[in-house]
């Protein structure tokens, strides 16, 4: 790779990396007015709406701060001690986003079904509804941006973050109806739309955590992927077979191993320059990060089918 592209990339990883910092700010900035706001109408008059709605978002304040101290470190350079990289912070952060969320989810469901058992006791004002479509707004903004940002930064964690906003504006939407229900003289309709906007929380906090177990895991791509990178690999003129390809996720960039069969009568730097070759085709696919190749003279077999020979 030349130095300018060299320097490019390390531009590139820079922006990318202030981008997440700034959208994970914003995020903990986002979450801690929604809970001031909302707390304190919560507590002088007495909504548990509000004040449930609250401490859902403490638990994204966390969360916020989780991705900010610890997702930041993808961007870090390999280490000794991380020789590949921290790709796999990122996905790890997320999990614990889609956690929580899912969490929150089943408390919300819980604290739905005690109000129809237990009832719910509040007083009705305006400031109760104000309080509610500014949490909303707030975290309609704060889902826009994150998604904005994440257009270009592509990150698993932002990516859980924006759900999660999401999740608050329905979770606010279901306070919102509770607290239309108590000006009505149906307090109870408060619990009947907590029950069901808890179950959509806790089916996206499921999903968050689905999707990033499998790049913790190491699991392998959809087909589409994976025959991008054979084609990449069989597409070049001096390749005569491919074989053993193994690709899977290495946090959320891709891994590629794989045997490539060459001309055995090749020199050492005929083949050293074709394998660099190949590995700077699979590193140009957006998706891969790391590639690993081994060259074999086209038509000898594999040393391991010797083996089994032999015995």
């Amino acid at each position: 790779m030349s130095d300018a592209a060299l320097t490019e990339t390390g531009v590139e990883t820079g922006t990318e990396r202030r981008d997440f910092i700034r959208a994970s700010v914003v995020n903990v900035l986002g979450n801690a007015v929604k809970i001031v706001v909302e707390a304190a109408a919560g507590l002088a008059f007495g909504s548990l709406a509000l004040l449930a709605d609250a401490a859902h978002s403490v638990a994204d304040l966390v969360a916020s701060i989780v991705v900010l101290v610890w997702g930041r470190s993808v961007y870090a350079d390999p280490d000794d001690t991380h020789p590949h990289g921290h790709q796999r912070v990122e996905p790890l952060a997320a999990l614990f986003v889609g956690s929580v969320v899912a969490l929150l989810g089943l408390n919300f469901f819980y604290e739905s079904v005690r109000g129809f058992i237990v009832g719910v006791d509040v007083r009705f004002s305006p400031i109760l509804v104000a309080a509610l479509l500014f949490a909303m707004a707030d975290m309609y903004v704060l889902y826009r941006y994150t998604t904005w940002v994440n257009e270009t930064v592509d990150s698993a964690a932002l990516d859980a973050l924006a759900v999660d906003c999401l999740n608050d504006i329905y979770t606010t939407i279901a306070a919102l109806v509770g607290i239309a229900g108590v000006f009505f003289g149906y307090p109870l309709l408060d619990a009947g739309a907590g029950a069901v906007v808890s179950v959509l929380v806790i089916y996206q906090g499921f999903e968050i955590g689905r999707e990033n177990v499998s790049y913790l895991v190491g699991a392998a791509p959809c087909e589409d992927d994976y025959q991008r990178v054979v084609e990449a690999l069989r597409s070049h003129p001096a390749v005569e077979g491919v074989h053993d390809v193994a690709v899977f996720y290495d946090g959320t960039d891709l891994e590629v191993e794989a045997h490539v069969e060459v001309d055995g009568e090749l020199t050492l730097v005929e083949a050293h320059d074709i394998e660099t070759e190949l590995i700077g085709r699979i590193r140009d696919l957006d998706i891969v990060g790391d590639v690993h190749l081994h060259l074999d003279p086209a038509g000898i077999g594999e040393w391991k089918d010797a083996e089994e020979n032999r015995e």
